[in-house]
């Protein structure tokens, strides 16, 4: 089996997909299909993962975080998020469920929450 997300990143006009594949017991494979350039370079990274080494870690030493940095220049990027989530999902670790996130302007600091 495989489990898929598809990412609107937002300003940088991107969509992209994150797909993850149980490889065996311990590895999972993740692969990006995108325009962006700098995530198709993070396909090298990701190409086979020990997911209990790799993913379930502090932030800084997961892979994907560590190849994000390498290759990403826009911290505000939600495609390693997606990259986690995924591979939970494709390692029934959790169900698949939408992410989302609304960002508005307001113009004043009563304006509500």
């Amino acid at each position: 089996m495989t489990a898929r997300a598809k990412i609107f990143a937002g300003a940088c006009g991107f969509t992209s997909v994150v797909r993850a594949t149980r490889v065996d017991k311990k590895h999972v494979s993740v692969k990006i299909i995108s325009a962006c350039n700098m995530l198709r370079k993070m396909n090298d990274d990701l190409r086979l993962l020990d997911w209990r080494r790799d993913l379930f870690c502090n932030i800084r030493d997961s892979v994907v975080y560590r190849s994000a940095d390498k290759y990403l220049m826009h911290t505000d990027c939600p495609v390693p998020s997606a990259i986690i989530k995924v591979i939970q999902i494709e390692l029934d670790g959790m169900v698949p469920m939408d992410v989302s996130v609304k960002f508005e302007k307001l113009s004043g600091e009563n304006d509500g929450l």
